[in-house]
């Protein structure tokens, strides 16, 4: 069998594993934002049996009836407000520079998870990606709604690949940051009913880092490439073995980071790979 193809057969294994676990236990999700990215995202988790509730500027707008038609499984669609209001899981499928202004008028969001999968870019002179959201865009979505649960992630490719997985060849890993661990494990768990692979990024302060990714990832394709990124966690790279505790200390939540779903091969002993 070809290492793609174990890849695969593991990731399934590990989907089916946790097919059970979620049956009657699904949070109501709601998807700020009607767009590309938001329409991907309530099709794929209506499938999967989440009630979906989509927030719009124009609830009774066609387009927004023609993706609530289109993503089925009773979902529904109101204000942005009631939206976020009904949720227990908020994502925030908004472009820059509306997200400010939708954000911070969503009500009290107090113990909701708040996902963040915007890409927050912008074109320089050059060409070149730029960020438009410094330090970061889930750092801003924090601070206008200091007590919901924010966590970053799963927008960090495109919506082709969150319609369909199976667009490349193999899995893709999801970094995921929050300063909830509670929060980011769940957002974990549905990444990989997504198809998706997730991994501990740590605090939320990383999600610069991976607003970083994103401009990375743009660059081939503003390039105009036939080549393209997509970010895959080696779990069983050979770092472990060769590094040594004198030339830094560990992460302050070393010993406690968020557990994540594995879905890829795992990690080998030392010893097996001399």
């Amino acid at each position: 069998m070809s290492r793609k193809k174990s890849l695969w057969c593991v990731f399934a294994l590990a989907l089916l594993s946790l097919s059970g676990a979620f049956a009657g236990d699904k949070e109501t999700i709601a998807i700020i934002g009607t767009g590309d990215l938001g329409d991907s995202f309530g099709a794929r988790l209506a499938a999967l049996g989440y009630p979906i509730v989509y927030g719009s500027r124009t609830p009774e707008s066609d387009k927004a009836q023609s993706v609530v038609k289109a993503t089925g499984h009773g979902a529904t669609v109101t204000t942005n407000y009631e939206a976020a209001q009904q949720g227990d899981i908020v994502i925030l499928a908004i472009p820059w520079p509306a997200m400010r202004q939708v954000a911070t008028s969503l009500g009290d969001l107090s113990g909701k998870i708040v996902l963040d999968p915007s890409f927050p870019w912008i074109q320089g002179d050059d060409g070149y990606p730029d960020s438009q959201a410094l330090p970061s865009s889930a750092e801003l979505i924090q601070k206008w709604n200091p007590d919901a649960r924010v966590v970053k992630g799963i927008g960090t490719m495109g919506s082709m690949i969150l319609d369909d997985p199976r667009t490349v060849d193999g899995p893709i890993t999801i970094p995921l940051a929050s300063d909830h661990r509670d929060a980011k494990e769940r957002m974990a768990k549905i990444t990989l009913e997504l198809g998706l692979d997730p991994v501990d990024l740590g605090p939320l302060r990383m999600g610069k880092y991976i607003d970083a990714m994103q401009l990375i990832y743009m660059i081939p394709l503003l390039q105009r490439r036939d080549e393209e990124f997509e970010f895959y966690f080696r779990r069983n790279a050979d770092w472990v073995c060769q590094w040594g505790d004198d030339w830094s200390e560990p992460v302050y939540d070393a010993d406690e980071l968020a557990v994540m779903p594995e879905t890829q091969s795992p990690l080998r002993s030392c010893a097996d790979r001399q």
